[in-house]
């Protein structure tokens, strides 16, 4: 039997509060994030992602209410990223209720991060988050990816919020996370993110293939089909959206109906 493909919101999270812009510009209030949390629940959600995009220290008293109130009310994994840079921030998310914690710069920065809590606290609870964009200067070491229109590129991982290169390939990258113990990638192609016309079905679909762990492919949802090509293109084991959903234009259920009839299969 095949292993059902996973829907997830993402709610980015600023003072307590969902927001949601474009590359985190002209935000807007979409709502208190338990109350959608729960209507995601309801629409049949497989997770939740709570994203602390203010992430500092000042904030963290926030997130963790949040989580707890989340916890008390969900019945669904709930993952939680943002400013997580030591085993200790981890054990707090994690005893505040999250199932999952996310980290991205930090696992960069200190790879050693992702054994560590691998090791502590199991593979399963570890996702690490990839930023990436393309790259048109090729160069010996990096992993050609082949574009539709037949250029070819290749993806390098970029940290604090896309500002930063980091000179590392996103698909070899993806390997040294999968052999330091990473249950899960939750992989954003900068590109895409926010514009709607599609995941980056090009590099979701190389670094799928290329590791035995589960990807999650973000950035990009604007369409019914988008969630298809993710999975059937992208090879992605889950999809993951933001505004489509916070703004009613389309829900959790649609999508799955449109999914389980094009047969890719899906939790109902």
């Amino acid at each position: 039997m095949a292993l059902t493909k996973r829907i997830i919101p993402c709610l980015d999270l600023k003072d307590g509060r969902v927001v949601k812009g474009v590359n985190f510009l002209g935000l807007r209030d979409a709502g208190d994030p338990v109350e959608l949390a729960a209507r995601y629940n309801e629409q049949g959600a497989d997770e939740v992602v709570f994203l602390d995009i203010t992430a500092s220290k000042e904030a963290r008293g926030i997130i963790i209410d949040v989580i707890e109130r989340a916890a008390d009310q969900l019945f669904l994994p709930l993952t939680v990223g943002g400013g997580i840079r030591s085993i200790d921030d981890i054990r707090e998310i994690l005893r505040a209720g999250a199932d999952k914690v996310s980290i991205n710069t930090s696992a960069v920065q200190n790879p050693e991060l992702i054994l560590e809590g691998a090791v502590m606290f199991g593979s399963q609870c570890i996702v690490v988050a990839m930023d990436v964009r393309k790259n048109h200067d090729m160069r010996e070491g990096v992993t050609p990816i082949t574009m539709p229109d037949g250029s070819v590129v290749w993806y390098e991982v970029v940290i604090y919020g896309g500002s930063h290169p980091t000179g590392i390939d996103a698909v070899e990258w993806a390997k040294e996370v999968e052999r330091r113990g990473a249950g899960e990638i939750l992989l954003t192609s900068m590109e895409t993110d926010g514009v709607k016309q599609g995941f980056d079905v090009a590099v979701t679909a190389a670094i799928s293939d290329g590791v035995g762990i589960p990807v999650i492919a973000s950035g990009g949802v604007g369409s019914l089909e988008h969630f298809y090509d993710g999975f059937v293109v992208g090879h992605a084991d889950a999809c993951l959206a933001a505004s489509v959903f916070h703004f009613g234009e389309m829900t959790i259920k649609e999508v799955k109906e449109y999914l389980r009839e094009r047969n890719v299969p899906v939790r109902i």
